[in-house]
C-alpha cells in the first residue's frame, strides 16, 4: 500500500491544529527547547509509557520497576563521569551570537581544478548535501573560477584543522574566521538544594534515568528475590541543556525517558547473548506498536565511536522527514557504572552467585528510548492523506491501542431527542471502559473525518435502525468498513481491536 510522504510541516500544524503539542511558555515567546503536550497528545504519551511499562515488568517475571529521584546527590554524577565529561563540543558565531554543536555543523573545502578556492558551511539536515554543492557553486560563479568542481565532501566542524577555522564561514552569515574553536559546554543544568548558595549546595537536574537504577541496585536485590539475569526498569524526566534544540520536539531540553538495566553476568558469551537478544525484542516491540517497517533500520557503532566502558551499541534509527535518527540505543555498558559507584560509596555492589560462589559485579545491557522520540514518530509513521468518497483526508493510522480516543459516539441528528438521548447512554457506558468522544455537530461525514485526522480507530454512529432494534453502525477507521452490531458485539470487536 501507497503511504503519503509526509513533510515536517504537516505534523508540526497538524499537532496545532488538534492540540497535541505546543510550545511551552508560548504567551510569551516560547522557550526554546521546551514543550507542553496538549489533551490528545498527554494522552498518547500515556499510552506509550503503560504499553512500555506493561511489556517491560507486568508480562515478565524478570524486570522490576522504580521511581528515583530528579534529584540525587551530586556525587552520583561525579562517580558516573557526568560533572567531568557529559559535554558537547560548541561553536559561537562572533558575528551572530548563534551558538552550534560543533558535530552537527559541517563543513567542506571548494575545490576547482585541485585548487582550494574557499569552504562553504551547512547546519546538519536531510538535505546539507545538496545545500552544500548549491553553496559551493555559488562561490564558484561569484569569484568567476574557471574549471571543474570537484566533488563536494561534507566533515564535522569538530575535523577542521586549526588553520582552517579562519577560512570556514558562518552557516548564518557566510563571514569567514567568524566561528570560535570548537570547546566543551557541559549539558547538565544546575540548581541548589537548601538554603546556602555556596558549592555545598550545588545539585543537578538529572540528564539521565539509568543512574538512579544503578545506585538503588542494592536496594532492588536485597528486597526482592530476583536472580541474575534480571532487569530494572524506569520512566522519568530527564533534563539537557542542548547547545542547539531544533526538528521540532527531537531534541529538546526537557524529555521523559524509559529506561531498562537488565543485569547479567560477566562473561562475554553473556553480554554478546543478551544484547542480540534486547536488540531484536525491542525491534520487534516498535513494529507491533505501528512504526512502519520500512522506516526502521539498525545501526551498529563502530568500535572507535564507543564510549570507552561500553563493549556495544546498536541503535534503532527512524526515519523521520528531516532524516535518520536515533530513536532507542540498546548498550552493552559493561560493569562501568555499578564499579564507579561502589569504589566511589564505598557499599558493595557485587552480585553473589549461589550456584558457583562467585562475587562478581554484574554487567548490563541497557535499551534506553526517549517517550517524546517515539511519540513523533508515531504520528511521522501514522500520517497519511488519502481519498474516501470522492473527498481527500488527513489520517492517523495509529495502533489502536495507542490512540489518544478509542471510539466516537454520533446521533446521526442533533435535533431528534430519541438519537441524543440513545448515544449519549451509549457514551456514558463506553466513557467507563475507553477514552471516548461525543460528537454530534456537523454532517456524519465531516464528524468521520474529524476523527480520522486525530487516530480514532473506531466511529459509532446512532441512527434510527439503532431505535428499532438496538444496533449501532461501527465504522473502522483504515477501512472505512462499516457493520451493524448490538451492543455486546460492538463492546468486543472494539476490545478485540484495542489488543496489543
Amino acid at each position: 500500500m501507497s503511504h503519503h510522504e509526509v513533510r515536517m510541516e504537516e505534523i508540526i500544524q497538524l499537532c496545532r491544529r488538534r492540540g497535541f503539542l505546543f510550545p511551552s511558555s508560548e504567551i510569551y515567546g516560547g522557550l526554546a527547547g521546551f514543550f507542553d503536550y496538549g489533551p490528545l497528545g498527554s494522552q498518547i504519551r500515556k499510552n506509550i509509557k503503560d504499553l512500555w511499562w506493561r511489556s517491560m515488568t507486568q508480562l515478565r517475571p524478570d524486570i522490576v520497576g522504580i521511581d528515583t529521584a530528579i534529584i540525587l546527590h551530586p556525587q552520583v554524577w561525579k562517580s558516573s563521569g557526568h560533572v567531568d565529561g557529559f559535554s558537547d563540543p560548541m561553536v559561537d558565531c562572533r558575528i551572530s551570537k548563534m551558538r552550534y554543536r560543533a558535530d552537527q555543523l559541517f563543513f567542506s573545502r571548494v575545490v576547482v581544478e585541485g585548487e582550494t578556492i574557499g569552504h562553504v558551511s551547512v547546519l546538519e539536515e536531510a538535505d546539507m548535501q545538496a545545500r552544500a554543492e548549491e553553496e559551493a557553486k555559488k562561490l564558484k560563479r561569484r569569484l568567476a573560477k574557471q574549471g571543474e568542481l570537484e566533488p563536494v565532501r561534507l566533515l564535522p566542524y569538530t575535523e577542521a584543522r586549526e588553520e582552517e577555522y579562519a577560512l570556514i564561514p558562518s552557516p548564518v552569515t557566510g563571514e569567514p574566521g567568524s566561528l570560535t574553536a570548537p570547546r566543551a559546554f557541559n549539558l547538565m543544568f544546575q540548581t541548589r538544594v537548601g538554603a546556602l548558595e555556596d558549592t555545598s549546595s550545588v545539585a543537578y537536574l538529572r540528564p539521565e534515568t539509568a543512574q538512579g537504577i544503578f545506585i538503588n541496585f542494592k536496594n532492588v536485590l536485597d528486597s526482592t528475590r530476583l536472580r541474575l539475569p534480571f532487569g530494572i526498569a524506569q520512566i522519568g524526566r530527564s533534563f539537557r541543556n542542548e547547545i542547539t534544540p531544533r526538528n521540532f520536539s527531537f531534541r529538546s531540553r526537557e524529555f521523559e525517558q524509559m529506561e531498562l538495566e537488565f543485569f547479567i553476568d560477566d562473561s562475554e558469551e553473556a553480554w554478546k547473548h543478551w544484547h542480540a537478544y534486547w536488540i531484536e525484542e525491542r525491534l520487534r516491540w516498535h513494529r507491533s506498536l505501528g512504526l512502519r517497517p520500512e522506516l526502521l533500520e539498525l545501526e551498529v557503532h563502530p568500535k572507535e565511536k564507543l564510549a570507552h566502558y561500553s563493549r556495544a551499541c546498536t541503535d534503532i534509527s527512524f526515519r523521520y522527514p528531516f532524516g535518520v535518527q536515533e530513536l532507542e540505543g540498546i548498550a552493552a555498558r559493561g560493569n562501568f557504572d555499578l564499579r564507579r559507584h561502589q569504589e566511589a560509596s564505598r557499599v558493595s555492589l557485587e552480585y553473589f552467585d549461589e550456584a558457583t560462589h562467585r562475587r562478581f559485579l554484574p554487567h548490563v545491557i541497557e535499551p534506553a528510548l526517549g517517550v517524546d522520540r517515539l511519540f513523533l514518530a508515531l504520528l511521522c509513521s501514522a500520517y497519511d492523506e488519502d481519498e474516501v468518497e470522492g473527498e481527500r483526508r488527513q489520517v492517523l493510522h495509529l495502533h489502536p491501542a495507542v490512540a489518544p480516543l478509542k471510539a466516537a459516539i454520533f446521533p446521526l441528528l442533533k435535533n431528534k431527542p430519541e438519537l441524543v438521548a440513545m448515544a449519549e447512554g451509549l457514551y456514558r457506558r463506553l466513557q467507563k471502559k475507553w477514552p471516548v468522544a461525543y460528537d454530534a455537530s456537523g454532517a456524519i461525514g465531516r464528524r468521520y473525518r474529524r476523527m480520522d485526522e486525530i487516530g480514532t480507530p473506531f466511529g459509532i454512529t446512532v441512527d434510527f435502525q439503532s431505535l428499532a432494534d438496538a444496533t449501532f453502525t461501527l465504522r473502522e477507521r483504515d477501512s472505512t468498513r462499516q457493520t451493524r452490531l448490538p451492543e455486546a458485539e460492538l463492546m468486543a470487536a472494539i476490545d478485540a481491536g484495542l489488543e496489543f
